[in-house]
């Protein structure tokens, strides 16, 4: 349908439908050339575009044009807001993402492109076209294209039709000359809001003007609260009788919920009657708030261009600028796809050497032991014994085993020993170990494999053995015992082992310089640099810093690695993509030292983080080890500088209320959560990353530096430990510590002990099961020098068999079918016949 023909350029209010078979057919190569997606491209060229067109002048005559596109089926494609000032403007499209656009009239022989200029009617060249420029922000969207466009009337086929000529420039240069054409509809504002209904179920807001006012319920007019003003909107009706320069303007306010009526009588009432701390809180309000409408924060200016200026002379040292210009040739996408694909072969070989041409049964992990803690060998600990005690065994350990240490108190004789690796023995002249102590641990102790690189050797089982000894050494400390053990080892230096050295920090050293030379050199679309840290850190510590089995499950590393892209995808949209491109905007020294600063030491957690004496934000874990409530109480002193400081920052750009609102629903989520019967809530180090990634969407040097180390702490802990859940129970959250169970009493004690009998002649006696009928235990177990030697529902324990000119160590336990409750301290028989009673309280 034609225009009418009172309808001129002056006012282009009204319905328009795009004329596919009248427009050129190049719209989907312009819409892919922009980055649109292709599934949004096929409901453009399949549906009906519609456009809903309000043009408007404001008390100065300032011209304003805003457009609604609206799909078939009332699918919205995208909207333009249009001011006719030649300002640039920013704005996040729904279809063309980051774009700088700008508007104005103009009239033809102002332009110099003879394409927009030229087939205009008459009156359009009389009243001045209507000329927009938009273009990508490039920084922001990773793509680059440019879009100049004149509108008009323009007379086609013997019609007046709304027209749009579009030169396009795409990414690579491409020119584009379309012209799109339009059918009109209807003009009246009623005609439009009726047409739309029809061609839509879903409920858009109107088309309307809409006055800026304030979100909260604070005016800002007189300080008096008008909690409704913000639903009061200004239509624009214009009709074919009544089309001048100035529209007219009606009010339709819509009515207020009987709650928003009673909080808006309330708040009258108190400021009537409070007006100084209404004001006050008004004030405070506002300043939390932050600006309307909203703000961006600008780029950090690059720290290394550095320009002086004294005395009239003006020195610059573009540093920056000059690694940019100097590295461009680097940056072509076939360089990195070539590298890219140069790297994951590399890796391949590498892993392949770290950990796969050692025989599987010959690499152990650093608790790798022979003998399991308490009674988990069995009576006479017949199930830890090989059926040769003398047989030997090669091994190779992963490096840094230094660092894992026994998370809870762990009883030997009537010792304990927690937060260091377990190393019973070793200060013979032989280097003679008891058989439950960490063999990687022991054999770096013992200096036949280093720290940082691990190492291979032999191991020489000895059955019953009598005084292991303590001993320093190599940066490590044993515990000793002064008893039999039924089962002990030694090392030697030869082995038939060989690619016996742990590459890991080879690795790293590789990583660190790929990721440094993608900062530097390489410079790809910010979204693949992204990509590629989160793949490079979490391969890294799947296969060289903290593999969960030795040699990797691949097939369980790839079990976590698709959800970790999902979860790291939702990174990128809550917050990365707001933050890198504009940090890293001509910065590429400095942003590299912002990024991977933060991103290895999050990756490198069991090096960083680990090492400080707070294992887990439990409340049982947290006192356990000396200064962990300090740890923790500047921790949280530290964050709690970094959140202010965020705030701060949020602040400023008006987005503070949307943040703090949904941080509130999710606090609420994890009261609920830690309120669960029977469970605890558990915020494991990939979960932290989770919770604070999207409150650093900010382009800050320090956001940077959070997010590279957020994004760390999340790979270490999804490709080290998996996705944990954040509620557990009590039994898994225990690991090894004690279950706080009922413990049996030994009737033997200081008193009943008669030191003049012989040892052949005692008997140790305890005291009866719970009388209980719903107890669940029916049975002990008693330990002789840390190894099970009675299982059964007696009370006593003959002691003819033991060595009196050795010391000995008694536990006692309740047990059930399914379950070994907890073990008393240790009673100790000394060769001198004296008897010391147990400690209160309970072992593991």
């Amino acid at each position: 349908m034609a225009t009418p023909a009172e309808l001129n350029v002056l006012d282009l209010s009204g319905i328009y439908v795009m004329n596919k078979t009248l427009s050129d057919n190049r719209t989907d190569t312009i819409l892919s050339l922009q980055g649109v997606p292709w599934l949004k491209r096929k409901a453009i060229s399949i549906g009906t575009i519609t456009l809903y067109v309000k043009h408007t002048k404001d008390a100065n005559g300032a011209e304003n044009i805003n457009i609604d596109q609206v799909i078939t089926g009332g699918i919205p494609a995208s909207s333009e807001d249009r001011i006719f000032d030649w300002e640039e403007r920013h704005k996040e499209d729904s279809t063309f993402g980051h774009v700088v656009s700008k508007s104005r009239r103009i009239k033809s022989d102002e332009l110099d492109i003879d394409f927009l200029k030229n087939g205009w009617t008459a009156d359009t060249y009389e009243h001045g076209l209507v000329h927009t420029y938009a273009e990508s922000d490039t920084a922001k969207s990773g793509i680059t294209w440019i879009a100049n466009q004149t509108w008009g009337i323009q007379e086609i086929g013997g019609e007046r039709r709304y027209t749009r000529h579009l030169k396009f420039t795409g990414p690579n240069g491409e020119d584009i000359e379309a012209v799109l054409v339009y059918d009109y509809r209807s003009t009246t504002q009623v005609d439009m809001e009726a047409n739309r209904s029809s061609s839509s179920s879903s409920s858009r807001p109107p088309l309307i003007s809409e006055e800026s006012t304030l979100p909260s319920y604070i005016s800002q007019s007189g300080g008096k609260p008008s909690p409704y003003n913000h639903s009061t909107k200004s239509y624009a009706v214009s009709t074919p009788d009544d089309r001048s320069d100035e529209t007219l303007q009606t009010r339709a306010p819509y009515p207020p919920s009987r709650s928003q009526a009673y909080l808006q009588e309330r708040l009258e009432r108190f400021s009537a009657t409070n007006p100084t701390l209404y004001n006050k809180v008004s004030r405070v309000l506002l300043y939390l708030r932050g600006p309307r409408p909203k703000v961006e924060l600008p780029a950090p200016k690059p720290l290394l261009d550095i320009h002086i200026k004294s005395r009239g002379h003006s020195i610059s040292i573009p540093i920056e600028k000059t690694v940019v210009r100097v590295t461009r040739p680097f940056t072509a996408p076939w360089i990195f796809c070539i590298l890219a694909i140069g790297y994951i072969i590399g890796l391949a070989f590498f892993s392949r050497a770290q950990s796969f041409l050692v025989p599987a049964e010959s690499v152990i992990t650093c608790t790798s032991t022979f003998w399991a803690a308490n009674n988990q060998c069995g009576l006479d600990g017949q199930n830890c014994m090989p059926m040769n005690t003398s047989e030997v065994f090669d091994f190779r350990c992963p490096a840094q085993c230094q660092n894992v240490i026994l998370q809870n108190p762990r009883t030997v004789g009537n010792e304990q020993i927690a937060f260091k690796p377990l190393i019973v023995g070793g200060g013979d002249t032989e280097g003679t170990y008891r058989g439950d102590s960490f063999i990687c641990a022991a054999a770096q102790q013992a200096g036949f494999i280093s720290g940082s690189k691990g190492g291979c050797g032999r191991l020489h089982l000895v059955p019953d053995f009598s005084d292991f000894l303590s001993t320093t050494s190599n940066g490590l400390s044993s515990i000793g015992f002064p008893t039999v053990f039924p089962l002990a080892y030694r090392f030697s230096a030869e082995t038939s082992l060989t690619h016996c050295s742990d590459n890991r920090n080879a690795a790293l050293a590789l990583n660190v310089i790929v990721t440094s030379f993608l900062f530097l050199f390489l410079r790809p679309k910010y979204i693949v640099l992204f990509w590629s840290l989160v793949c490079i850190g979490f391969w890294h510590v799947s296969l060289f810093s903290q593999p969960q089995r030795n040699p990797p499950a691949i097939d369980e590393i790839f079990g976590r690695f698709l959800p970790t892209l999902f979860v790291a995808y939702g990174f990128w949209r809550a917050a990365f993509r707001f933050t890198m491109p504009k940090v890293t905007v001509n910065a590429q020294i400095e942003t590299c030292v912002l990024y991977l600063s933060g991103f290895w030491v999050g990756v490198l957690n069991n090096l960083t983080f680990d090492q400080l004496p707070l294992s887990r934000l439990t409340s049982s874990d947290i006192g356990k080890r000396t200064g962990g409530i300090a740890t923790l109480v500047v921790l949280i002193l530290a964050v709690t500088v970094c959140a202010i400081n965020q705030v701060r920052e949020i602040r400023k750009t008006g987005w503070l209320p949307y943040y703090v609102g949904w941080y509130i629903v999710g606090g609420l989520v994890l009261l609920v959560l830690a309120l669960l019967p029977d469970l605890s809530l558990r915020l494991h180090h990939y979960i932290i990353p989770i919770i604070l990634i999207p409150g650093t969407a900010f382009p800050t040097r320090l956001s940077a530096i959070y997010q590279g180390l957020l994004l760390g702490l999340f790979l270490n802990g999804v490709a080290a430990f998996g996705y944990d859940p954040i509620v557990q129970s009590a039994a898994v959250l225990r690991q090894d510590a004690t279950l706080g169970s009922l413990i049996p009493d030994f009737f033997t004690n200081t008193t009943t002990w008669n030191p003049s009998l012989p040892l052949a002649n005692q008997t140790l006696t305890w005291g009866p099961l719970p009388d209980d009928p719903d107890s669940p235990w029916s049975g002990f177990s008693l330990l002789v020098d840390d190894v099970e030697r009675y299982v059964g529902t007696g009370m006593e324990f003959a002691l003819q068999g033991l060595n009196a000119s050795i010391p000995h160590f008694f536990r006692l336990a309740y047990i059930s079918d399914s379950q070994t409750g907890d073990f008393t301290k240790a009673a100790t028989l000394w060769p001198n016949g004296t008897w010391v009673d147990p400690a209160p309280g309970a072992s593991y």
